[in-house]
């Protein structure tokens, strides 16, 4: 299982995510652009003492994460998606992959990948979205739920 970070804004979310991929001995892939620098305070902080145990690999770009990735199955979360993350069937070697907090995954995207993007359903509209590291908490869990892991 893999987490994959597109273009992600927010530094502590980021580290929460870095902290959740640390207690579940899970790759993180940062995509750039970042919406922040890699040292910055609030990220680690965020991530508190646990980066030693982040096995964290920057990617320069979309495509540069395709050319050495592409072959792999890439699962896609995003609200604007119609099935449910529980309806994905998860193993091994996924790859999560997952918007930045302001827009999200781009549409072209996920119109190229329909059959392999899911959403996390939320009970009201009044609500535009989940905190993205909530979100990475929801679905890596319930993968590793599926693969007898959690």
């Amino acid at each position: 299982m893999h987490v994959v970070l597109f273009q992600p804004e927010i530094p502590p979310n980021t580290g929460s995510i870095a902290r959740l991929c640390a207690a579940t001995q899970t790759p993180l892939h940062l995509i750039a652009p970042l919406g922040f620098k890699i040292d910055n305070k609030h990220l680690k902080r965020a991530g508190l003492d646990y980066w030693p145990y982040v096995d964290v690999r920057l990617h320069d770009s979309w495509q540069g994460f395709l050319r050495q990735h592409g072959s792999a199955t890439l699962l896609f979360f995003s609200k604007k998606a119609v099935q449910s993350y529980t309806q994905a069937r998860y193993q091994e070697e996924d790859f999560l992959v997952f918007g930045p907090e302001t827009k999200g995954l781009p549409q072209e995207l996920l119109d190229a990948h329909s059959a392999r993007a899911f959403r996390i359903p939320m009970m009201t509209e009044a609500v535009r979205s989940l905190n993205l590291s909530n979100a990475v908490s929801i679905v890596l869990y319930e993968a590793l739920r599926q693969l007898g892991k959690a």
